[in-house]
């Protein structure tokens, strides 16, 4: 056999054999080191691919000389990509399902700060923590639970289920927990992010690399308490309604809630009948809804019969139309994020009604807790059993602001001072999306370019946080956000619409590992259209009425950016199929040559190895073709 005749280069750092002379290649099917590739086999590891020797032959003496040399590896042989994924909530747990099914050769670290998975529904335990949204709509498109044991499920079970899904997909394997990223800082000459990471359970901090990274820390993930003056003279127990102390027993004593977003509400109406007196301190009135998109929220458990549940566990058909019905609602709400439409007008009448009705007890209240912005200009809160609980005689809703924190309690601004045992604040988190850790590129730092504080500063102090699509950003290469700023629908289901996003992600992904991609980049012109088309879109929503929610940032008439500009069912279709013209590449290799480093010697594995199936398009004459489908799976080529 003719001897191959080869030299070696560098490729990202990385010596690689090319072919110096190829005019025609044989394959020597004595060299296969592995096992035939099985039919539908998708992209693998480069190490887990057949091995073989290629045998060159002198070129035509007379046909052009190319400048660049052959790289002497298969197309469908990805190149190995470290991605770092940081949170290990909802969005975490499926990045750790999704993108090793959907990437090939990926190697996959989740840092997650906490103990284990779950996130929001791992950290918050106050008396009442529930979702609002339907239990059997709050849960993953691929792993339906059965046995929900209520409508709207408690933190725990909610908990459990991720972690269960975690447990069942192996995503325990790639996790880091106790382990909390302090910054990221973009290495220009490698191509890959240092990311720095402290152990919270030794102090040790250390830099780790990724050739690409997705931030998936939640909205609500970062909470803080307020900064009001004397807070740390308090004497009493103080904590965030996000880190409760289970310990605590509130019987009998007096304790004051700050804030009304959707854990104030709940914590009101869970603490108020076992307290002896409870301050409810409120900035902004805010719609207490009926419920969303029809499923009634009621105060206390809403469980599923035994009847019920066996029912879904047997008939598998029948749980689909069930869970099919309750999830189609949540799609038929958009028109309502309108100013002027009828939806809209109509919720604002029924939840007035409703507000006005529910505290027939303290009438008095209505002129300072029912709002003058539209329904959805804030997330709605259900809220049940806490217009009941504010009407109660040991309940008094304080609408004075607060001036400062004694060392017993709390005095507002018409000089009133109210003592307490306890002070939680429900105060929220940091919704302006602004990642809180350092994250350097290029000499910029995008805390800085997202901070409203500096906004103006220069052209690159935006203010807000300025994304391409919600998926990435101008001039942060191979940084990718899930389910941060503009993640979601204004209708849909966040399970839904983060799998969605990852699914977009792994495209990215797998163009990146396959076709010699070391950087990824949208362009400006790309991000720019963008904001420019979600100003205009916006601009007739009620999101842009008068008040304070984490769609804007906390900030009243600042750019919406806590959600998409567009329906649930408009944004999955744009996360489809990616523009890929919108973004900017650098690739392997010194020449320039986009196609060197991708396509490679020429061949596919497959086809070098004799015993694969190199037709697993052809289908039994009995099975059913869908043609929309014909050649489209990415994973089962020739």
């Amino acid at each position: 056999m003719a001897r191959t005749t080869t030299t070696e280069t560098k490729v990202n750092g990385q010596v690689v054999t090319v072919v110096d002379k190829l005019s025609k290649l044989s394959v020597s099917e004595e060299e296969v080191t592995s096992e035939p590739s099985a039919p539908g086999t998708p992209e693998t590891s480069v190490n887990a691919q057949p091995q073989y020797s290629f045998v060159p032959f002198e070129p035509h003496p007379g046909y052009p000389k190319s400048r660049i040399s052959l790289v002497n590896r298969f197309i469908d042989q990805p190149r190995e990509l470290r991605v770092a994924v940081i949170g290990g909530g909802l969005s975490g747990v499926l990045a750790g399902v999704l993108l090793p099914a959907k990437v090939p050769n990926i190697k996959l670290t989740i840092y997650e700060k906490n103990h284990d998975f779950g996130g929001t529904w791992l950290e918050n335990v106050y008396p009442g923590v529930r979702c609002d949204i339907p239990s059997h709509v709050y849960q993953s498109t691929f792993e339906p639970k059965l046995d929900w044991s209520d409508q709207f499920a408690g933190g725990a079970e909610i908990r459990d289920y991720w972690q269960s899904v975690a447990k069942k997909h192996n995503v325990y394997q790639y996790a880091r927990f106790h382990t909390k990223v302090e910054g990221l800082n973009w290495n220009d000459f490698e191509s890959v992010w240092e990311v720095t990471i402290k152990n919270l359970q030794t102090g040790e901090t250390i830099t780790e690399k990724a050739d690409s990274v997705i931030t998936a820390i939640g909205r609500f993930n970062a909470w803080k308490l307020p900064s009001y003056p004397g807070i740390a003279d308090y004497k009493g127990v103080l904590r965030h309604a996000s880190h409760w102390d289970p310990s605590f027993d509130p019987s009998g004593k007096a304790v004051a809630v700050i804030g009304n977003g959707a854990s104030g509400i709940q914590l009101v109406a869970n603490l108020q009948p076992s307290v002896a007196r409870l301050d409810h301190y409120v900035r902004n009135p805010t719609w207490i809804a009926a419920s969303w998109a029809g499923d009634v929220r009621q105060a206390g458990p809403q469980p599923y019969s035994d009847e019920q549940i066996a029912l879904f566990k047997s008939d598998p058909d029948a749980y689909l139309n069930f869970r099919k019905e309750m999830e189609d609602k949540y799609w038929r709400r958009f028109n309502a994020f309108f100013r002027g439409s009828k939806d809209s007008t109509e919720l604002r009448e029924r939840f007035t009604q409703i507000m006005h009705e529910r505290l027939a007890k303290k009438p008095e209240l209505i002129e300072h807790i029912v709002p003058d912005f539209s329904p959805n200009c804030r997330r709605l809160t259900p809220g049940p059993g806490y217009l009941e609980a504010i009407s109660e005689p040991n309940v008094e809703y304080i609408h004075t602001r607060i001036r400062r924190f004694t060392e017993s309690g709390i005095e507002t601004e018409d000089g009133k001072e109210r003592k307490v045992d306890a002070i939680f604040c429900a105060t929220g988190a940091n919704v302006s999306q602004v990642i809180p850790f350092p994250v350097v590129a290029k000499g910029k730092n995008l805390q800085d370019a997202w901070n409203p504080e500096l906004k103006g500063k220069s052209d690159e102090h935006h203010g807000f946080p300025y994304t391409y699509l919600g998926v990435a950003t101008p001039g942060f290469p191979n940084l990718f956000f899930l389910q941060g700023p503009h993640g979601t629908g204004p209708s849909g289901t966040v399970p839904h619409s983060a799998e969605t996003q990852l699914t977009l992600l792994a495209k990215i992904l797998r163009k990146v590992g396959r076709e010699g991609i070391k950087s990824i980049v949208p362009s400006r012109k790309a991000a720019d259209d963008f904001v420019e088309y979600s100003d205009a879109f916006f601009s007739s929503t009620v999101l842009t009425d008068n008040c304070s929610s984490w769609y804007n940032g906390g900030r009243p008439g600042a750019r919406i950016h806590g959600i998409w500009p567009g329906s649930a069912g408009h944004l999955t279709v744009v996360r489809q199929h990616p523009r890929w013209e919108d973004w900017e590449y650098e690739y392997l290799g010194e020449t320039g040559n986009r196609f060197q480093w991708y396509f490679g010697n020429g061949w596919t594995s497959r086809e070098a190895d004799p015993q694969s199936d190199m037709t697993p398009y052809l289908r039994s004459p009995g099975e059913k073709v869908e043609l929309r489908d014909v050649h489209e799976s990415w994973w089962n080529l020739p």
